[in-house]
């Protein structure tokens, strides 16, 4: 039932409120179910007859979703919800029943902001329930991560090196660039990359350049070239060793480590900068909460720059709905071809 609201929500634009009363132990020693009866009929006296109540997790925590709130006054109601249940409650239990009930709040969309670009996995029980089911199967990922970034380290220390005397030689500033990304659920981590950028740049003329393309504004058109592209393509940030870096993904390569740490997934939707989420509509956010980062893609290989914003988040929830470590195993195969064909530029 969350889940289907939550896909209501995305279309509608119209929030929920998601409370959970947590009866802590009164609940399973209810033998005579008094404690749950009153429990019930305190929430009748407070929900209307569309908000939807039921077991969030059996005989222990109560679930009631209030539909179709008010997007302006989601703090407001928030407060009215908490002080008319709260106060219904302990009109209706005993002291020491109602000082076990905790009751927590949770609002869908969440509200992200410059200061918080977190998921609630509260409201995503679909998804923690899936990677439940799929245990093995991501085990198998993960042991497939540690591998294939453990190898590649390995294997490609000599253009690391070589990379790296590169750009050190090439302007001033570190050799690595690392930058905070959200991984999944928007849990921030340190990204790598070799820089191919000047240092002290300013990121504002990216920030403004990411707004168009993900408001649908920007139009695709590249100087010089007949092919949409929804990159920049005339970064004057970029040094000229980083051009010729960021033309062959070669800036790419220190991601291993980020797979090695676990923050990201050799296969996975690209991690986002915190300031694209800020923009993102409620759609685009499930790219970042359903699945951990990846180094690769369908995005990759289908397309890259030339496809629309909107367009590499249904190919990265695709690649969720359609998940399995045979995708993982094609993708991978189809990256390399993918770099290095017009398309990847």
């Amino acid at each position: 039932m969350i889940a289907l609201e939550r896909k209501r929500t995305e279309r509608s634009g119209q929030p929920f409120l998601l409370m959970l009363l947590d009866a802590g132990n009164c609940l399973p020693s209810d033998k005579t179910g008094k404690v749950l009866a009153r429990i019930l009929a305190a929430l009748s006296l407070s929900t209307r007859e569309t908000d939807v109540t039921g077991w969030y997790k059996e005989h222990s925590v109560v679930g009631v979703m209030f539909t179709d709130i008010s997007a302006e006054d989601r703090e407001s109601i928030v407060g009215t919800m908490m002080s008319r249940v709260s106060e219904t409650l302990r009109n209706n239990l005993s002291l020491e029943k109602f000082s076990q009930v905790s009751i927590s709040m949770h609002v869908f969309p969440e509200a992200w902001d410059q200061e918080s670009t977190h998921g609630n996995p509260t409201l995503y029980p679909d998804f923690v329930n899936r990677h439940r089911t799929q245990k093995f199967g991501r085990m198998a990922k993960r042991g497939m991560d540690i591998a294939g970034s453990a190898a590649a380290l390995v294997l490609l220390s000599p253009v690391f090196l070589v990379v790296a005397v590169l750009v050190k030689l090439s302007s001033e500033g570190p050799v690595l660039f690392r930058q905070e990304r959200l991984g999944q659920f928007g849990e921030p981590f340190t990204f790598l990359k070799f820089r191919s950028m000047y240092a002290n740049n300013d990121r504002k003329i990216h920030q403004e350049f990411m707004k168009r393309v993900i408001k649908g504004d920007h139009d695709g058109r590249a100087e010089g070239g007949n092919k949409s592209v929804y990159k920049m393509t005339n970064d004057p940030r970029i040094t000229k060793i980083g051009s010729i870096l960021r033309r062959t993904s070669l800036d790419e390569l220190p991601q291993f480590i980020n797979v090695l740490r676990g923050e990201m997934s050799l296969v996975g939707p690209r991690p986002p900068i915190a300031y694209e989420c800020h923009e993102y509509d409620i759609w685009h956010r499930r790219r970042v909460l359903e699945v951990k980062p990846g180094i690769t893609g369908l995005w990759q290989v289908r397309g890259r720059s030339r496809v629309r914003f909107d367009d590499m988040v249904r190919l990265d929830l695709q690649y969720v709905r359609t998940w399995s470590l045979w995708l993982d195993v094609q993708i991978l195969a189809q990256t390399p071809r993918a770099l290095f064909s017009d398309d990847a530029f």
